[in-house]
C-alpha cells in the first residue's frame, strides 16, 4: 500500500521484506532515503537503522510503525532515525517524506 501511495506522488519506491534484504539493496543501489518499521520479520528495524546507517552515511532513515509510545520514538530518533510516524497516519509519512527529500535536494544544490 505505502508504495502505491509514494508512487503516486512520483517517487520511485523499491521495497524489502528483511533486513537481510534491505541492507542487500543498500549496498547494490543509491537511496536517497529509508522508510521502516520497527518489527522486521528476521530482526530489529531499530538495529536495521544502525547498520543502514554504517553502511551508507548521510542517508536519512523514517520509522513508520505501529508502535506509538514516546518511549519508542525516542528509541528509533537513538538509533539513528530523523523522523517517527505513528501508523496509520500516511498523510503524516508523505509529508515527512516530501519534507526530508525537499531539504537532500536544497542542500545538494
Amino acid at each position: 500500500m505505502l508504495k502505491l501511495l509514494l508512487s503516486q506522488e512520483d517517487y520511485e519506491v523499491v521495497t524489502a521484506v528483511t533486513c537481510e534484504e534491505a541492507l542487500q539493496l543498500a549496498t547494490e543501489r543509491e537511496f536517497d532515503l529509508y522508510v521502516m518499521d520497527r518489527r522486521l520479520p528476521d530482526g530489529s528495524g531499530l538495529q536495521l537503522c544502525q547498520d543502514l546507517a554504517k553502511a551508507t552515511p548521510g542517508v536519512p532513515c523514517i520509522f513508520y510503525s505501529g508502535d506509538a509510545y514516546e518511549m519508542h520514538r525516542q528509541e528509533a530518533m537513538a538509533a539513528g532515525a530523523v523522523a517517527y510516524v505513528p501508523k496509520p497516519d500516511v498523510e503524516g509519512l508523505i509529508e515527512a517524506v516530501h519534507k526530508l527529500l525537499s531539504e537532500r535536494e536544497c542542500a545538494a544544490a
